[in-house]
């Protein structure tokens, strides 16, 4: 079929922050590729689309790339191709501890122990290919030998993280939420795919949905989403813990670890352990020995101002 493609220049950081964005528009998958060998400057972004790009979409994805203002984009169609698999083509299969995650574009070779998970690219974020989402794989790989009986995974994307801890704890309750509909629509499919059976998904803002609290405490909560919802959220997710929880948190810049660390040890939380890969950061904390109660009421549209007066 006829696709197009649509490529900007970019700096490292640009193209991480994409990675951990959330899709800009249907239809349109975005890549970002690393030129030279550690040099921060010049990455560059490629968007596929099903369709030639109208100005608004040309607008959304330039905007993406602030260091490109002065910059033409370049856009091109691609025919008799499969936009999908052009769009997958640099996706290696990454291996964390026992996982392995691949695209369809490429098969793996599951050695014995080892678990495979069929993620494509282009839904919803969470991958596997982006440091943060690699580094919960890891993180929890690590912590394959704890005893966990009811996890839930905050932001899930394409589910990734909820169905390694299915696989790593097959007894526990496992509660996947999104705030986006979509993601939660790509996880169900995902899950599907994968043969993981018994993973619970819910769209929810946040953690104060009644689905979520009804099932609370969680003795392991994962939320691989940004620093800044993390730390308005600390609250809410320290208050869904149970007593000596498990804490994964991650998206975060390791320039911006000490703001998340210190808005959850107010909550109580103490870090236990640092991933650190490349800017990201991923943090596993350990919640307080008695179960915290919010000292003020939270509202969700006040999360982020919230936050700042503490």
């Amino acid at each position: 079929m006829t696709s197009w493609k649509l490529s900007l220049p970019c700096t490292r950081a640009e193209a991480e922050a994409i990675d951990a964005g959330e899709d800009i528009a249907e239809g349109v998958v975005l890549m970002t590729t690393e030129l030279y060998e550690d040099d921060r400057e010049h990455w560059r972004l490629d968007a596929y689309l099903e369709a030639e790009p109208a100005p608004e979409t040309i607008a959304l994805i330039h905007a993406l790339v602030p260091s490109a203002t002065s910059v033409s984009p370049q856009v091109e169609m691609l025919a008799d191709e499969d936009w999908v698999t052009l769009s997958q083509q640099g996706l290696e299969p990454i291996a964390e501890g026992r996982f392995l995650v691949h695209t369809s574009a490429h098969p793996v070779h599951v050695p014995a122990g080892g678990r495979a998970f069929l993620i494509e690219a282009g839904q919803a974020f969470g991958t596997g290919h982006h440091a943060t989402t690699s580094g919960c794989l890891a993180m929890l790989d690590r912590m394959a030998d704890a005893r966990f009986t009811r996890a839930i995974d905050i932001g899930t994307g394409t589910g990734l993280l909820a169905f390694a801890a299915r696989h790593l704890w097959p007894d526990a309750e496992i509660l996947a939420t999104d705030i986006d509909p979509r993601a939660i629509v790509v996880t169900r499919e995902n899950a599907d795919v994968n043969g993981v059976a018994a993973v619970d998904l819910i769209v929810a803002d946040g953690t104060l949905d009644d689905a979520i609290t009804a099932r609370a405490p969680y003795d392991l909560v994962i939320a691989n989403i940004l620093a800044g919802p993390l730390v308005s959220m600390a609250p809410e997710i320290a208050a869904i813990a149970a007593p000596r929880a498990t804490i994964v948190l991650a998206g975060l810049l390791d320039t911006q670890r000490a703001d998340v660390v210190a808005a959850f040890e107010r909550c109580g939380c103490v870090l236990t352990e640092i991933d650190r890969r490349g800017d990201w950061t991923i943090l596993r904390l350990t919640a307080a020995a008695q179960r915290y109660v919010p000292t003020q009421p939270i509202d969700p549209k006040g999360r982020d101002g919230w936050a700042l007066d503490l």
